[in-house]
């Protein structure tokens, strides 16, 4: 004799069976796409990499031999070093800023903290290639307000795009486009913290300036370590900034200021598409190298304090 109950289960089994596909049509235009546009690519990328491609000698296969090549290239190196340097200046700066940043405006609670955040986001959310061509009109010593300014004290305008200063002018170029969209993610951190918290330690006679660095900072120590992470692979990749100020920057920027410049030139003025892409890949290594050395130094760190 048929049961019943088992008989109206049956189909509502059938239809949570069938659940998990609805779920896997919704994300199969991101599927499609990824695979298309990111992996695809990637794939092909690396099949390039792997040869090299001369006019006596045709397209031969050189496996490693490319990313020996690379390692020992010194124009790779020579831009490895500089995003490096700029890596170890720019982080601390960045984070400094929209530490501090967040942190007073966490504690402001009139209408005016409202657009203070808007203020400081906005720098995010214009493209970086008009960011960085406005500052290339504000550094410029011929035609941007710095030479009538100091011609006020009867002095030239300072060379900002020169070899000496070109790193001081795209740190401030960074600085600003970037400080407000981390301002943004250690605000949100601060916001989930339970005010009850501020409130005990009020109670313990704790003032704002320890609250803030003795409460607040520690916990939003994972957010802090998101940013650094996202600043660390960023600066490595550094690109589109030098690129558009490379035209007025009198030779300052050469082809191999920065290991994506000096790829890209490979790529499009040389043509040499296969090693280019050995750069990129290379470059690809050493930022995940240098990823995966902070996230384990700082989870070796968090463990020992644990």
């Amino acid at each position: 004799m048929t049961n019943p109950a088992a008989v109206l289960r049956a189909p509502s089994r059938r239809r949570n069976l069938r659940r998990p596909w609805i779920g896997w049509l919704f994300i199969a235009p991101f599927g499609v796409i990824f695979l298309v546009f990111l992996v695809a690519p990637l794939v092909y990328a690396f099949y390039l990499s792997l040869f090299s491609k001369g006019l006596a000698t045709g397209t031969i296969f050189s496996g490693a031999g490319n990313y020996v090549k690379a390692f020992t290239d010194p124009e790779f190196l020579s831009g490895i070093w500089f995003v490096i340097r700029f890596a170890v200046i720019l982080i601390p700066i960045q984070m400094a800023v929209s530490l501090a940043a967040a942190l007073v405006l966490d504690a402001l609670t009139t209408r005016l903290s409202r657009f203070a955040r808007l203020a400081i986001f906005v720098p995010y959310a214009i493209p970086a290639v008009v960011g960085t061509l406005m500052w290339g009109f504000l550094y410029s010593p011929t035609f941007g307000p710095l030479t009538d300014l100091f011609k006020v004290v009867n002095q030239s305008a300072p060379e900002i795009l020169s070899s000496g200063n070109i790193f001081g002018g795209l740190l401030n170029i960074v600085v600003w486009q970037w400080a407000g969209y981390y301002m943004i993610i250690i605000y949100a951190a601060l916001r989930g913290i339970d005010p009850s918290i501020y409130e005990a330690a009020r109670i313990d006679g704790a003032g704002p300036r320890q609250i803030a660095f003795r409460i607040k900072v520690p916990m939003i120590s994972s957010a802090m370590a998101l940013i650094l992470v996202f600043a660390l692979i960023g600066t490595l990749q550094f690109f589109t900034e030098p690129q558009v100020l490379r035209p007025i920057s009198n030779g300052s920027i050469t082809s191999s200021f920065t290991p994506n410049i000096y790829a890209f030139d490979l790529a499009f003025r040389f043509s040499q598409f296969n090693y280019a892409s050995t750069i990129s890949f290379s470059l690809g290594i050493v930022v995940f190298i240098a990823v995966y050395i902070f996230l384990f130094a700082s989870r070796k760190r968090r463990g020992g304090l644990s």
